[in-house]
């Protein structure tokens, strides 16, 4: 599995805070690898979002309306 920015501790927590019991190390890294794509699906789409505006700088609004996109 590739290296995430996300650190692995932190995807456990996040899991572990929304049911999750016990987890592998191999699921831990799957779903930071796969947290990390929607996040660059993500911005991706916000980027859209703040340029159709004339903006440069995304905007929290922009993230909603991208992640609706999504």
């Amino acid at each position: 599995m590739k290296k995430t920015a996300l650190p692995l501790s932190a995807v456990t927590r996040i899991a572990k805070n929304n049911g999750v019991e016990r987890i592998g190390r191999d699921a831990v890294e799957a779903l930071a690898s796969k947290t990390e794509e929607y996040a660059a699906t993500l911005s991706k789409k916000a980027v859209e979002m703040a340029s159709h505006a004339g903006r440069k700088t995304l905007k929290a609004e922009d993230i909603a309306i991208a992640a609706g996109a999504v």
